[in-house]
């Protein structure tokens, strides 16, 4: 149970890491919105290029990184979760027994 604390200790500061820097990318354009949970408006298909790309490649690129940033915040969360549920499933057999 003392790995399982430390653990979930470790893995929030590292999703309050990822929540500041999706907050600086979404500071550095204003089209990108000031959302952290939701992904943008980028609905790739496997093997085909953006061709918005060929338009504006600085926010395109910078839109990519902050979906980047976001899957990688759900993936931490979703870690989270399962862990804090095994956490206190353990916690309430160390309290009940």
């Amino acid at each position: 149970m003392i790995f399982g604390t430390i653990f979930l200790i470790i893995m929030y500061l590292i999703f309050k890491y990822v929540l500041a820097w999706i907050t600086y990318v979404n500071s550095l354009d204003s089209r990108l919105g000031e959302s952290t949970w939701r992904w943008t408006y980028d609905y790739q298909v496997l093997r085909d290029r953006d061709y918005s790309d060929l338009d504006d490649k600085d926010f395109i690129r910078l839109r990519r990184r902050k979906n980047k940033l976001v899957t990688i915040m759900y993936s931490i969360f979703l870690i989270m979760f399962v862990a804090f549920m095994s956490w206190l499933s353990k916690f309430l057999i160390l309290i009940l027994n």
